[in-house]
């Protein structure tokens, strides 16, 4: 049978549930749509969001013939064999090819569409979940037009399962019952998901028994069936960098709450290691020098959780993931060092000045003998002026006290020591 997302296709732009930003009245690809000329496209978004319902909606509306194939199973020759139909009945009002998940088409089978759609013979839709700008080649990028497609509302969800439902009952000749609490249960649990929520919709209807002709769903059906369908997550995709971006980035600015957000994210995942290599670079990166104590906090709490495993690994990275929040800022170990590999990079390198180094041949021509190295704990305070760089870099400065109260501190000390 064919799959219930199939089956309730919309007859009308309205009838599409969420991107209002595109697909609103007066937006842009509604206009494109109702004018009947069709540009190359590209849709980019998550799955399960319209992308392929509003392909197939633009080739019934056009009468186009519509072609479909995804980039993980067709060939170049599934290519060539719709360029043949091209001169036949089938191209007579154009071809209108949707190429579901393009970025898996390498850069050679992408080449072999650009003759096609410059001549106009065929009009490419071609569909992502992962950003184009990385994935699509550029020549197809220039004569395309691309619209982001993003998680549909969950009110708006709310309408295709209550749509959903009604064709089931339909189709079945029998009533069905659900109040607004499991609808609401379904709806969110899916994460924006329009075909999840089509599917937990389907499973709670047929684990669902009849009695006198009504099906009855229960929100503890809906919640059984719906569990953990809400998390978008590929370890290769671009949603798994927006995650530890956002987590990382909540540390930064010192919000717990969204911090923990993340990590939960990640740890229902089965995501352990990043969630603590991600922690771990934000003790030093963004916390740092302003209270350095907290690096080996982290690291030990990193360690538990990394032997005692999941689920108990969320009590230490969520104790650690606080701690960082709460703690004082500074990234100025993160400037110093990026300043100081730059200088590198840039050929700022020089030699070792002669009192560092661990031996020293003098030749018979030195009339200077000798390491000549001060040893700073032979004098007061245990300093003593000294050139360490290079003599190219010898008045190079990297590091910049840190406007917290712990470079601070140190800054003092030195100040009353160095000259």
């Amino acid at each position: 049978m064919q799959p219930l997302a199939d089956r309730l296709r919309p007859a009308t732009l309205d009838d599409i549930v969420g991107q209002k930003h595109i697909l609103g009245e007066g937006k842009p690809l509604r206009k494109i749509i109702e004018s009947n000329k069709i540009p190359n496209l590209i849709f980019y978004g998550p799955s399960g969001v319209g992308k392929t319902t509003l392909a197939t909606y633009i080739a019934k509306k056009t009468n186009m013939t519509f072609k479909k194939l995804n980039g993980t199973t067709a060939s170049t020759s599934d290519l060539k064999d719709i360029f043949k139909e091209l001169d036949g009945f089938a191209g007579l009002n154009g071809v209108l090819l949707y190429l579901d998940e393009i970025q898996y088409f390498n850069k050679k089978q992408q080449q072999t569409l650009l003759e096609y759609i410059e001549n106009g013979k065929i009009t490419l839709i071609a569909s992502t979940t992962e950003n184009p700008y990385f994935y699509v080649y550029n020549a197809i990028l220039s004569r395309s037009t691309v619209f982001e497609f993003k998680p549909v509302p969950y009110e708006e969800v709310e309408k295709a399962v209550r749509r959903a439902f009604s064709i089931l009952a339909d189709e079945n000749g029998i009533s069905v019952e659900i109040d607004d609490k499991t609808v609401k249960t379904i709806s969110v649990a899916c994460g924006g998901d329009v075909r999840k929520a089509m599917n937990s919709a389907e499973l709670s209807f047929l684990a669902t028994d009849t009695v006198d002709g009504v099906k009855t769903i229960t929100e503890e059906t809906a919640k059984d069936l719906t569990q953990r369908s809400a998390m978008r997550y590929d370890r290769e995709g671009d949603e798994h960098y927006d995650i530890l971006s956002a987590y990382q980035k909540s540390m930064r600015g010192s919000d717990a709450n969204a911090a923990l957000h993340y990590l939960a994210r990640l740890l229902i995942a089965g995501d352990l290691i990043s969630a603590c290599r991600r922690l771990m670079v934000c003790a030093c990166e963004d916390v740092g020098l302003a209270y350095p104590n907290l690096i080996p906090i982290v690291k030990c709490c990193v360690d538990i959780a990394m032997s005692v495993g999941l689920p108990e690994a969320r009590i230490p990275l969520a104790d650690a993931v606080i701690m960082v929040c709460n703690a004082p800022k500074s990234n100025s170990g993160e400037m110093a060092i990026d300043k100081a590999m730059a200088d590198i990079k840039a050929g700022n390198v020089g030699s070792i000045p002669r009192q560092l180094q661990n031996t020293h041949y003098d030749g018979e021509d030195n009339q200077n003998k000798g390491q000549h190295y001060l040893y700073p704990h032979d004098y007061d305070h245990h300093y003593v002026v000294q050139q360490y760089l290079p003599d190219i870099l010898k008045n190079r400065q990297y590091y910049t006290y840190g406007d917290n109260k712990n470079e601070q501190a140190f800054k003092a000390y030195w100040d009353k020591i160095k000259p």
